[in-house]
């Protein structure tokens, strides 16, 4: 993924080694990031215990948000498509105790339902 891509906000799907250091400051022993996509900043990081969204905060970026969803707790998901008009795609996740979904906007450099079905992968088990 080029700079150009991650300004206009193209998500693309990245190898989790080039997330691995900074990833390794959060995962729990045993746990190895499977797969992992990039969305401006921002990371989709499913491990083999958890999603776990990185948020990446203020102009430079140091300040980083870290959101871990156990498989678990997620009781639904749900994929909204491009319109003609409307060109992004959305992602929504409900996690158990928030009636408020937790969502995300891809275009269409990315496939939602790629992600989506990475996702369900995990919470179908």
């Amino acid at each position: 993924m080029g700079l150009l891509d991650g300004l206009l906000g193209n998500a693309s799907k990245i190898d989790p080694a080039t997330i691995r250091q900074e990833m390794d400051r959060v995962l729990a022993a045993g746990e190895i990031v499977e797969h992992a996509y990039l969305l401006i900043r921002d990371f989709f990081v499913f491990t083999n215990k958890r999603l776990v969204l990185v948020d990446k905060q203020g102009i430079s970026g140091k300040k980083t948000e870290y959101v871990s969803i156990p498989y678990r707790s997620v009781t639904r998901f749900s994929v909204e498509t491009a319109g003609t008009l409307d060109l992004d795609a959305e992602l929504k996740i409900w996690v158990a105790g928030d009636p408020t979904p937790i969502s995300k906007t891809f275009n269409k450099k990315l496939s939602v339902f790629e992600v989506q079905a990475v996702l369900a992968s995990y919470v179908l088990r």
